[in-house]
């Protein structure tokens, strides 16, 4: 039987690495193609995969258990579960392929795209750049269909040339871009506020005018501390929850 293929990592040792490896995992469980094998590697071909020990694999394994995206059944394997989707909330330690995860699980669509002016809102991210490309997605439930939230992505028309549309509909924004692009991302700074819902968003997430949404702010950075993406994404208040967890070492 064809076991599942995982997408690869570049580990950070300043953080657990069992975490980053099931956030890792996470990503690729939820935004696997529908066709692609529910059952996964062993243990020790996953932990050679990641390149860590088999004890940290079998941690990051119990953590994924535990939310119920995948089952382990002995002497059979380990299997997705067939109607995995996103949990909320979750530790979100600092690594990219936890702000993958986050983003993933959801069906995408792309409303449109196209270069346009700076807004001014975001002049102060890309001095000296006249335009950028915009991209504008709405996300929703895989199973209900419900949207869940809107984003609009503003990215360096140097690097959008390289973007095809049709990978948003799968994969987030910074996947694309560091995976499909190779952008060779350093860090991406977050802030979540509470806001009341434009028309603009009430109609796009069928929620009253004027309701309360979050509004999250996700500025990426290459590792020339340029910012090559401005993430504003405005999530439906009753769907969405943001945890941080600040670990001390």
């Amino acid at each position: 039987m064809t076991a599942f293929a995982p997408d690869s990592l570049v580990l950070n040792r300043k953080l657990p690495l069992w975490y980053q490896v099931s956030q890792s995992l996470r990503a690729s469980i939820l935004g696997r193609t529908p066709d692609a094998p529910l059952r996964l590697p062993t243990e020790e071909q996953l932990a050679a995969h990641y390149g860590v020990s088999v004890l940290t694999m079998r941690q990051a394994l119990k953590e994924l258990e535990e939310e119920g995206l995948i089952s382990r059944h002995r002497r059979r394997g380990t299997f997705i579960e067939p109607g995995a989707r996103r949990a909320g909330p979750r530790r979100l330690l600092g690594s990219i392929d936890a702000i993958v995860a986050q983003q993933s699980g959801e069906r995408t669509t792309v409303l449109g795209h196209g270069t346009e002016p700076v807004p001014g809102e975001l002049a102060e991210y890309f001095p000296g750049v006249p335009e950028v490309v915009a991209y504008r997605r709405l996300r929703s439930d895989g199973e209900s269909g419900e949207p869940t939230n809107w984003a609009e992505n503003a990215v360096l028309p140097g690097l959008a040339a390289a973007i095809d549309p049709a990978d948003l509909e799968r994969w987030p924004m910074t996947k694309v871009l560091r995976d499909v692009v190779g952008v060779r991302i350093s860090r991406i700074t977050d802030t979540v506020e509470a806001r009341l819902a434009d028309p603009e968003t009430a109609g796009l997430l069928q929620v009253p005018l004027l309701s309360p949404i979050l509004h999250y702010t996700g500025v990426t950075y290459d590792e020339d501390g340029r910012v090559v993406d401005v993430a504003r994404i405005r999530y439906r208040g009753d769907r969405f929850s943001f945890t941080v967890t600040v670990e001390a070492h």
